[in-house]
């Protein structure tokens, strides 16, 4: 099932690296498909290779990479195509990565569709690999791309190398477009901790102490003793303490530093702020100080987020406080910005898209700007919005109560039992301040239905239902500001029972908002359901806005009641 604000990023190899007018052609269709940000072109002379990277939701990214496919094996004819860089077609490689409310597994199934879609309507055959692969070996890349471009007449014949989509012998077509390679993969981190030394071989020292392959076992001296070998002739290595990561130390003349140049190649396994920590105490056994890391390209923000939470945990601070907050402090934390300035909205994916997308939303507003555009004579925003904020404002009343009992002098040991009513309080502000926004929304598809034409019988019929759609969403999306408000009733009471005594009065005023939000929106979910022809729907919708009412109404008197005890 589709989740909201799902993203993956998407970074095709196209085997062009030299003709930049081909290059704009691929990335121009790109950039015309809506709900896509081209990200990043990196065209290659010597290895005649582009690597183009893109994000966006994934129905938008699946379509874009299609059309990139195919404007590729229009303009590449891999039968001319010469360069440094492993390769068998113009499209070669073709990952899909998750990056946010999106997982692996389903990466891999949206390729595989890909896979299939590009070998039946474009003629170009697919091999599935990594995440996606059918068959085992061909999580390796390398597999499905042996031998190269060449050996394609030879794999097409070979029922055992042939892709998964598109098998056929070897035509004219094939030597044209040559075959690609879809996958799914994690999201790779290319980052560099930066060391307090200009030694490169203390930095790989460190690098070879947490890389996942570690050193390799020497025999007596650890440096120069003689490698031991397997029965195969192979190195015996011990491995480094950080799984799913390459590493190498290095000295950068720029910085006049050296570095831990580290790729995370799962951050599931091993998220940031664990290479980074680990970087610091391996680095501190030799003698080194870790001054800062240095992030290359860029980062999902849940990387940010997940930092800044553990470094909260770990000075026993409450982790329910505003997102932008959390990202400041893993900035600091792990040093992002020591070489230069680290601007999260230039670094973070989810930024960057948002950005490309941003519209003007009442929560974008000042408060006095929000109040005098409630005020004018236009319909919206109007009471669902008020309503929808009311909840945001009661529930952040509850988490600021929650915040400042997780640090008050004495209760150390209660601050993960508040940070955590604070997290509840902070997810139910973000989902009513979207409701803010949603509610005039849905006001706004009312209007546009009413504005249907209505000359023609068909055109009638149109416009009736689109009316009827439109008035049932606007009577649903108050019903699920009123459920979600009533949740906070939950966070307001526990932080009057248990809370800071001195902050009693502010989760009784949360509560008072609260209440005003389940009410203020039941009286919307009515006006709205009262203009359904769908009488069931109606009185269905009109009873459970009836009951959550009627609670709200008994939460709201059981809090006060608390309060009022304690003051």
């Amino acid at each position: 099932m589709k989740r909201e604000n799902q993203i993956v990023e998407c970074v095709p190899n196209f085997s062009e690296g030299r003709d930049m007018n081909v290059i704009a052609q691929i990335t121009g269709v790109i950039e015309k498909v809506k709900g896509v940000k081209l990200l990043d072109v990196d065209p290659g002379e010597a290895t005649n290779r582009t690597v183009v990277t893109f994000v966006g939701n994934p129905d938008a990214v699946v379509e874009a990479a299609f059309l990139a496919v195919q404007k590729a094996g229009q303009l590449i004819d891999m039968r001319n195509h010469h360069g440094a860089h492993p390769r068998m077609g113009a499209t070669d490689v073709l990952p899909i990565i998750p990056v946010s409310n999106i997982t692996l597994e389903e990466c891999a199934a949206i390729s595989r569709t890909l896979a299939e879609r590009i070998a039946r309507e474009l003629m170009i055959p697919c091999y599935c690999y990594e995440a996606a692969a059918f068959k085992p070996e061909r999580t390796n890349l390398a597999v499905c791309r042996e031998g190269e471009y060449e050996a394609l007449p030879e794999k097409m014949a070979n029922p055992e190398k042939a892709p998964d989509f598109g098998a056929r012998p070897y035509d004219e077509g094939i030597a044209k477009t040559g075959c690609t390679v879809v996958g799914a993969r994690d999201f790779l981190i290319a980052t560099n901790f930066n060391l307090n030394t200009t030694s490169t071989r203390r930095a790989n020292a460190i690098a070879f102490d947490v890389r996942e392959k570690g050193r390799p076992v020497r025999e007596g001296n650890p440096i120069t003793g003689k490698i031991v070998k397997d029965e195969q002739g192979n190195p015996v290595m011990k491995p480094g303490t950080l799984k799913a990561t390459k590493a190498i130390g290095w000295y950068i003349d720029e910085y006049k530093i050296a570095q831990v140049s580290m790729n995370i190649t799962n951050i599931n396994i091993t998220p940031l702020h664990v290479a980074f920590d680990e970087v610091c105490r391996c680095a501190q056994n030799r003698g080194v100080r870790v001054t800062g890391t240095e992030i290359v390209g860029l980062i999902p923000k849940r990387t940010l987020i997940e930092a800044g939470k553990y470094f909260l945990k770990k000075q026993n601070r409450s982790t329910g406080i505003p997102e932008e907050d959390i990202i400041n402090i893993a900035i600091h934390s792990m040093g992002l910005d020591d070489l230069k300035p680290f601007n999260p909205r230039e670094k973070v994916i989810e930024f960057l898209l948002e950005d490309a997308n941003k519209q003007k939303k009442l929560v974008d507003l000042t408060v006095d700007e929000f109040a005098f555009e409630t005020s004018r004579e236009s319909p919206a925003p109007g009471g669902g919005t008020i309503s929808a904020y009311m909840g945001a404002l009661g529930a952040a009343l509850g988490t600021m109560v929650a915040n400042l009992s997780s640090h008050k002098p004495g209760w150390d040991d209660r601050c993960p039992e508040f940070s955590e009513w604070a997290d509840k309080g902070q997810t139910l502000m973000t989902e009513l301040l979207h409701l803010v926004d949603e509610d005039t929304d849905a006001f706004n598809r009312i209007m546009s239905a009413f504005g249907l034409p209505k000359t023609t019988e068909e055109e009638k019929t149109i416009r009736s239902k689109a009316i009827q759609d439109a008035t049932l969403y606007a009577a649903q999306v108050p019903l699920r500001t009123m459920k979600t408000s009533f949740q906070a009733f939950e966070i307001c009471k526990a932080m009057a029972e248990t809370g800071n005594p001195n902050s009693v009065s502010d989760a009784g005023v949360g509560a008072l908002a609260v209440r005003a939000a389940v009410l203020g929106a039941g009286l919307n979910v009515k006006i709205n359901a009262g203009s359904l022809r769908d009488r069931v729907m109606a009185e269905q919708l009109i009873d459970e806005a009836n009951q959550l009412i009627a609670k709200a109404k008994e939460a709201e008197a059981e809090i006060i009641g608390i309060v009022e005890s304690k003051i």
